[in-house]
């Protein structure tokens, strides 16, 4: 095993603890805001150290640069599931005649 290799063993398992980290978040925090706040921010950055420990073992700049879109594709989209799954719910707890969320 090179050190190439061990870098990317080593990214990989930090970006599965981000995945654990994120899971847990989504099970055990008490509402959806704190839940998709934990998910949103851990799984981005969970992907994004798996992608870097893929990229070093590409074996082409086209196939590394694939791999680098593929994760900027799905940080827009788990920002934009984020966004609408937040906003339906705000507007929910206006017809409830909850009001606005604080902060």
């Amino acid at each position: 095993m090179t050190g190439l290799d061990g870098l990317s063993v080593l990214l990989c398992l930090i970006g599965g603890v981000f995945y654990l980290a994120g899971t847990v978040g989504m099970l055990r925090f008490p509402n959806t805001w704190t839940r998709l706040h934990a998910l949103t921010k851990a799984d981005n950055l969970g992907l994004g150290l798996v992608v870097a420990a893929l990229v070093l073992q590409a074996d082409s700049l086209p196939g590394a640069l694939k791999l680098v879109l593929i994760w900027v594709l799905a940080v827009l989209a788990g920002t934009n599931a984020c966004y609408l799954v937040g906003r339906h719910l705000l507007a929910a707890k206006e017809r409830a005649g909850e009001g606005e969320v604080p902060g």
